[in-house]
């Protein structure tokens, strides 16, 4: 397992238990990734096994990690064997032989926008791969000069986001009625405010609380680090194709540091780590444009599935029911144009 990722300790995790917090609340999970990986499989068996909690999970969203590329045929092509591979997995639970979950209701894959105008033949072989359930391209933009913030799988320039050969290929999503999911750090997010406002039509959607750091040089630093990202991040909310995942502060990255603790960390104590950053979030954008992820099994190693949603329940215990059905499924609904309504049915 690479050590840009907190490793998965079961039986760590195996020392907290909690009882399901607002069993009735419907849930849709729009950040998760699928993969076999040497030391690290997490696929249906193991998604379907952390949904089966208590939750009511009725549907998610697959986004691209690099699992299961083709081993042959043009380079700028292989990103496609993730669609169909995800799209497989939604056949199989859209059986209805798993439950009534819809796990990959929606795909998000990998295509190298920097090719330009040539990605629209890879584009459009997603679409094709993904039927009816792909919704968008991740291109991921994390850059920093200290190499500890990076993982090595991915190597983007520093003004890639702003590049002409990335624009000439992100302008080609919008046409197919395809997003963007956005994942880089907050000293980045000027970047990505040029971005949408160069292409108001694109539907853009934040990852991860918009990049919070809080190790290499930013330990120590919490404050001035949430200055800088909360006026980056009013800024970002004036582009009304923008929307926000609240979640990904399970991760190394942020440097909460729950990791350390002898028992995996509370849902109470999951919620107090994190509500200065997805209450300004929710301030700042409103719950119609913010959305509650898990990023399983990347935030795995930092607390359980069960943890997760219910410290997302604590933080929501204000909200009305209208605010509650945005946090939960309404906006990821929406965004990702899942075929879920109000009752739960697709």
């Amino acid at each position: 397992m690479s050590t840009h990722y907190l490793p998965v300790r079961e039986d760590w995790l195996a020392t907290t238990s909690e009882e399901i917090l607002d069993p009735g609340q419907m849930i849709v999970d729009p950040h998760h990734h699928l993969w076999d990986r040497p030391g690290w499989r997490y696929l249906l068996d193991e998604m379907l096994a952390d949904i089966r909690g208590g939750h009511d999970v009725r549907a998610t969203v697959f986004v691209q990690a690099r699992a299961m590329h083709r081993a042959g045929g043009p380079a700028a092509m292989q990103p496609v064997g993730e669609t169909e591979f995800a799209n497989g997995v939604a056949a199989m639970c859209a059986s209805g032989g798993y439950g009534d979950v819809r796990v990959c209701a929606g795909i998000v894959g990998f295509a190298d926008l920097r090719l330009g105008d040539e990605v629209r033949p890879v584009l459009e072989a997603h679409c094709r791969a993904g039927g009816d359930r792909f919704r968008g391209i991740r291109h991921i933009a994390t850059w920093d000069f200290e190499p500890e913030l990076l993982n090595p799988a991915y190597q983007p320039a520093e003004d890639m986001l702003d590049s002409p050969g990335f624009r000439a290929g992100f302008a080609h999503l919008a046409p197919l009625g395809l997003s963007y999911d956005a994942w880089l750090y907050f000293h980045q997010l000027p970047r990505l405010i040029s971005l949408a406002r160069a292409f108001p039509g694109t539907p853009i959607v934040l990852d991860h609380c918009g990049g919070i750091l809080g190790i290499g040089r930013f330990a120590g630093k919490r404050d001035e680090v949430f200055a800088e990202w909360q006026r980056h991040m009013r800024e970002l909310a004036s582009c009304p194709n923008v929307m926000v995942k609240l979640g990904g502060l399970g991760m190394r990255l942020p440097g909460f540091g729950l990791e350390k603790g002898a028992t995996a960390p509370s849902s109470a104590l999951l919620a107090e780590t994190w509500r200065p950053w997805m209450e300004a979030c929710i301030e700042i954008f409103g719950t119609s444009r913010c959305m509650f992820e898990s990023n399983f099994p990347v935030d795995k190693g930092g607390y359980g599935y069960v943890a997760c949603w219910n410290a997302f329940k604590r933080l929501a215990q204000g909200a009305s029911a209208t605010e509650k059905a945005d946090l939960f499924w309404r906006s990821a609904t929406r965004f990702y144009r899942l075929p879920i309504n109000e009752g739960g049915n697709s």
